[in-house]
């Protein structure tokens, strides 16, 4: 009798992939709070408010997006006052930003797998930077985005359109991670595969639910599977 034909392997895409496209807020800096915080502050400075849910249910859209979605009614001069207002709390609060779990493991064993390593946000500059201090990874990251390469940020797809530009790899060689819906929606978008963390508060069914791949606890998770 002949033996049954074994069913073909699941390749995980984690383990496959030529370049990582990540995510920083709430997927390696733990930072998506400090957000909902800086938001919450900035909207009662323009004498309005939202609830915290509304608004981290809303954290990694483009800021515009944001808006639209927490405060809808507000007109040009108030969401200028609240854009400007969450940049500057959002700066007070930077002193308590860290780095989650798994963060520089993940970078430096990306590195050392000779894959291409690219940071994909839309943050400010000034964010970035201070992203960057926390990190200390410069030796292992090839390319960077931020809000001056993208016209529109997430659930836009500009973010990691670009970021596969640096990464100087074809869109689907190339893995994105994330921790927000909008990751997800994003990735698909521009043609990429993409892998959810849960640290940044979003459920694990939601995120497979926009799109996700697989969903992992967090980076230390993908570090461990990589290892």
């Amino acid at each position: 009798m002949d033996s049954p034909t074994p069913a073909p392997e699941h390749t995980d895409p984690l383990l496959t992939a030529d370049a990582y496209l990540l995510d920083v807020d709430g997927t390696l800096v733990d930072s998506n709070y400090l957000h909902v915080i800086a938001w919450q502050r900035a909207l009662r400075d323009a004498d309005t408010d939202a609830p915290a849910a509304s608004i981290h249910a809303a954290i990694g859209l483009d800021s515009d997006k944001l808006l639209d979605r927490i405060v809808p009614d507000a007109d040009d001069d108030v969401r200028e006052h609240i854009l400007s207002g969450h940049s500057a709390h959002y700066g007070d609060l930077s002193d308590e930003i860290r780095l989650l779990p798994g963060a520089r493991e993940l970078l430096r064993v990306l590195h050392e797998r000779g894959t291409r390593v690219v940071l994909a946000t839309s943050a400010p500059q000034e964010e970035v930077d201070r992203q960057l201090a926390a990190l200390d990874a410069d030796q292992w990251i090839d390319a960077i985005t931020t809000a001056e390469d993208v016209q529109t940020a997430k659930p836009d797809p500009d973010v990691f359109s670009v970021a596969v530009e640096r990464a100087g790899v074809a869109a689907e060689r190339c893995v994105a991670i994330g921790d927000a819906r909008w990751d997800m929606i994003a990735a698909a978008r521009a043609g990429v595969v993409s892998v959810g963390v849960e640290t940044g508060g979003t459920d694990r069914g939601v995120l497979f639910d926009a799109g996700a791949a697989s969903v992992h606890q967090g980076v230390q998770e993908i570090v461990e599977l990589l290892a």
